[in-house]
């Protein structure tokens, strides 16, 4: 299974759960893809890549990937609530994978932006896996 995929499902299982997330935006508002009825504040998935990074005997990747949060509340006061909740969520937490091993998961940076719409304020948090293939 893709490291990334796999990676993915946890994540979305973990921001599901996570009842500091949930108590901003309910378990029902972290998506893959938006569908057209979500209704804001919402958590998607954002973009990823791999990075081929292994090691004597070890087979591994380091995945980059990005949450975004996405909020209507004037100002940015509720959406840095939810990116930092998701950071909260997954900052060094060893979430289980089945096919391949999670060595470690890092906050990197998170980002605030105005979308370009004048309404809805953006935040991009981003993270740092390292996963050993099996």
């Amino acid at each position: 299974m893709s490291p990334t995929l796999e990676l993915w499902g946890a994540i979305a299982a973990r921001l599901k759960a996570y009842s500091a997330l949930t108590a901003l935006i309910g378990s029902n508002n972290v998506h893959d893809r938006v569908p057209g009825t979500a209704t804001l504040p919402y958590v998607r998935r954002g973009p990823a890549d791999e990075l081929q990074i292994d090691a004597e005997c070890v087979n591994a990747v380091e995945v980059t990937f990005q949450i975004d949060a996405f909020s209507q509340a004037v100002g940015f006061v509720e959406v840095a609530r939810i990116a930092a909740a998701v950071r909260d969520a997954l900052h060094r937490h060893s979430l289980t994978l089945t096919t391949n091993a999670l060595v470690e998961i890092e906050h990197r940076q998170t980002r605030y932006f105005d979308d370009p719409d004048p309404l809805t304020s953006h935040a991009a948090i981003e993270f740092v896996a390292t996963v050993e293939v099996n």
